[in-house]
């Protein structure tokens, strides 16, 4: 009987394996945010962080939007986000991320008007990511969120091709957190009709009439499995 060498067929698979993850571009990304510079005059996150906000009126009738800029870690006119510190467990470190609303946008002055404030990084979907899972994890606790504000962490993809339309939204609802910080995650399956699209992940608030809306994050993580095939050979 011929004899099939076990070894050979293994770097066949794993090389086949490889070679599909050249074509992945959703790359895995973690962050802890103790390296961060402190808040500063004109402070930004860095790292690719963005932010984007949306505006909605009283009937939630979108009224438009702005971004994706730089996201903020100013001292000197909070907005969207910050790094903080001193509110971390033994888990969480000396930093934190805190989201919060847009509160420079002059919106939040207009009686039941709605600003959705959004803080991501965001990648392209390729080829090779077809049949992966994108996982967001993170740790999370309540800020000082309050009356009718809204929070979430999210995965969005996006069609550049199709005037930027949100093809998917899904999300981890974090409004109503304990105080202690718990771990959360978020998920979603990468389909072929979603090659050439922009994947976001990151957290959202919802707010109005500059209601605090501040809720703080950590230990963000989103990995990307490649599954490699198995099999036994007689």
């Amino acid at each position: 009987m011929r004899k099939i060498d076990r070894t050979g067929v293994l770097m066949t698979v794993m090389l086949v394996a490889s070679a599909a993850m050249l074509w992945a571009a959703v790359t895995p990304y973690s962050q802890d945010f103790e390296g961060y510079a402190p808040p500063s005059s004109g402070g930004l996150l860095g790292d690719g962080w963005l932010v984007f906000g949306n505006v909605f009126d009283a009937g939630g009738v979108y009224q438009g939007g702005y971004g994706p800029f730089d996201a903020p870690n100013n001292s000197d006119a909070p907005a969207f986000c910050l790094i903080a510190s001193g509110e971390g467990g033994t888990a969480q470190g000396a930093q934190q991320l805190v989201v919060f609303s847009d509160y420079n946008n002059a919106s939040h002055g207009n009686t039941d008007w709605v600003i959705e404030s959004l803080v991501f990084q965001e990648q392209t979907i390729e080829a090779g990511d077809v049949g992966q899972t994108v996982v967001f994890s993170f740790d999370a606790k309540m800020g000082d969120l309050a009356g009718a504000s809204e929070a979430a962490a999210f995965i969005k993809t996006i069609d550049p091709g199709a005037g930027f339309a949100t093809t998917n939204f899904v999300t981890t609802d974090t409004t109503s957190i304990p105080t202690t910080w718990g771990s959360y995650s978020v998920q979603l399956a990468i389909d072929s009709g979603l090659v050439g699209q922009i994947l976001q992940f990151g957290f959202l608030t919802r707010a109005s009439n500059y209601e605090a809306s501040g809720v703080f994050y950590d230990n963000v993580n989103q990995p990307v499995p490649v599954e490699l095939m198995s099999f036994s050979v007689e």
